[in-house]
């Protein structure tokens, strides 16, 4: 059923990919057939100029035309409009994990790199006042509910537990145990 579905996901993103140019083909043909009634009478269609008939040059300066203010409209919306840009960014404003949380994962390599510069600094006082703080960042986090649910499925589906990691606090782990043993799914 998973290899179905993604193949289904697949297809649709490639229609979905596609879809811009193939909207801006039927941008540039429609719209050229509807002003070309308007405009023909300037083209006249027994004139050749470098091999082609007047009547393909001005379908194709119309079409081009389209292509041009279509293209000029999406970058002023893009450039100066730009309304995604303020959603964009209440959507990270909103998300914990885009300003003051961590994903697990992310604990675990911060955890250890810090413990690897408190090791290599360790006669430099600003770095490990900056080092205590981060302990004190990545204590918080593992603290969280989201945490724990982490933690109880790498010790349920890892070959061993998640051991008592040295970059938290002592009991850190077992108290996240703790707390996803509480949890409901």
């Amino acid at each position: 059923m998973a290899i179905g579905r993604k193949w289904l996901m697949r297809q649709y993103w490639r229609l979905q990919q596609s879809q811009t140019l193939i909207s801006m083909g039927f941008w540039c043909t429609t719209l050229t057939l509807l002003i070309w009634p308007y405009v023909r009478w300037r083209f006249d269609s027994d004139e050749v100029k470098f091999g082609l008939p007047m009547t393909y040059w001005g379908l194709l300066s119309i079409a081009f035309g389209v292509l041009f203010v279509v293209l000029l409209i999406g970058y002023i919306y893009d450039q100066f409009l730009s309304l995604w840009k303020e959603q964009r960014t209440v959507d990270t404003e909103r998300n914990p994990f885009g300003t003051y949380a961590l994903i697990p994962a992310n604990v675990i390599i911060l955890g250890q790199l810090n413990e690897l510069l408190k090791r290599t600094a360790a006669d430099d006082k600003e770095v490990q006042n900056t080092c205590n703080w981060i302990d004190e960042w990545l204590a918080w986090c593992s603290s969280q509910e989201i945490w724990a649910r982490s933690q109880r499925f790498w010790d349920e589906e890892l070959p061993s537990p998640v051991p008592p990691l040295t970059f938290l606090p002592e009991g850190a782990v077992e108290a996240a145990r703790g707390a996803a043993a509480e949890l409901d799914d």
